[in-house]
């Protein structure tokens, strides 16, 4: 769809989520190197425009989103509390897994965004197993399926996206290549460079997305998703990057600051912001407010987590099992 079909306010709206994301993390890493948060941290930061310009298609209230352990960015873009899933960074009982789950396993069932997901590749059994359900009982919806580059060659991702096929299954499973797996370059540990074409081995319909554009990312989702409640899954390799390292304990030494700064030019946010200026649907002083409210939003957040309460000692048995009365 050419970008001047869509809508001035969604536009803006995708714009705004970015930058949220964007903030949010940041903060949370500063947090991080201040020991407040603990455990693993996976920032988005750069990846922004593949959870924003795909979820946008989705209305949550029938469809659902399935993540991996780099999971903040989709979840702010599903539309979740900023407060929650910081207080969940901080181990607090206010956050999304009442402290418990951390960075990797943001979850709101209500929202309709089942994690953060900490196993390289578990996701997509899970997300599988969501759109059976969805066709099942014969509900209008699908599932967005997120992972890397380096559960692509996971025996998960092969069998469900077999039997995806064999079912009709609408699922949609975007691969989000960052170019590396931890510290590994995708191409040393591939035999192909284009993982859309994997799609082909099971009947599916692929397509290769450039990640760092919001709109193209909007559109090829739009048509995946299509393909997918027509009764074909679909699979898109998102090509995109990360600024930081794997985790927050990963320098990022297997990569040279020249290739960084080159997918700096390309950041997801500031090319769109450029893009909405020229065509008149912001203008600057709009996208500095447009930051400074997002700017708030990831302080406030900070502020909220950590006048939160830490759990209970008594939540230590809760959510464990499923109650069941005999």
């Amino acid at each position: 769809m050419p970008i001047e079909n869509i809508e001035k306010n969604k536009l803006k709206d995708m714009l705004y989520k970015m930058i949220l994301i964007r903030r949010f993390e940041e903060k949370a890493a500063q947090s991080y190197g201040l020991k407040k948060i603990g455990g693993f941290l996976h920032l988005y930061i750069g990846e922004e425009a593949v959870a924003v310009g795909s979820i946008s298609n989705l209305n949550m209230k029938n469809d659902y989103v399935v993540a991996a352990y780099r999971d903040h960015g989709h979840a702010l873009a599903a539309g979740m509390d900023p407060n929650s899933l910081m207080a969940e960074l901080y181990g607090k009982i206010t956050g999304c897994s009442k402290g418990k789950g951390g960075s990797m396993h943001f979850f709101d069932y209500e929202k309709h965004f089942f994690g953060g997901n900490g196993i390289v590749g578990a996701q997509i059994p899970v997300a599988t197993g969501v759109g059976l359900k969805i066709k099942y009982k014969k509900e209008d919806g699908v599932v967005l399926c997120y992972f890397g580059d380096g559960a692509i060659h996971q025996g998960s991702f092969h069998e469900s996206l077999n039997i995806a096929k064999i079912w009709n299954l609408p699922v949609v499973y975007i691969c989000e290549n960052n170019q590396y797996g931890m510290g590994t370059d995708f191409r040393r540990v591939s035999s192909v460079d284009d993982f859309s074409i994997m799609a082909q081995s099971y009947g599916m319909k692929g397509k290769q997305a450039n990640g760092m554009d919001v709109i193209e990312m909007y559109d090829v989702t739009k048509e995946a998703i299509k393909s997918a409640k027509s009764g074909t899954p679909y699979l898109i390799e998102a090509k995109t990057y990360r600024y930081k390292g794997h985790s927050m304990s990963d320098p990022a030494k297997y990569r040279t600051k020249e290739e960084l700064e080159e997918y700096k030019k390309r950041d997801p946010i500031y090319s769109f912001k450029e893009k909405l200026k020229e065509m008149n649907v912001i203008n600057e002083e709009e996208y500095i407010a447009m930051d400074k409210k997002c700017k708030k939003m990831a302080k406030d957040a900070i502020d909220f987590a950590e006048k939160s309460p830490e759990p209970d000692l008594s939540e230590l048995y809760t959510d464990v099992y499923v109650g069941v009365k005999i």
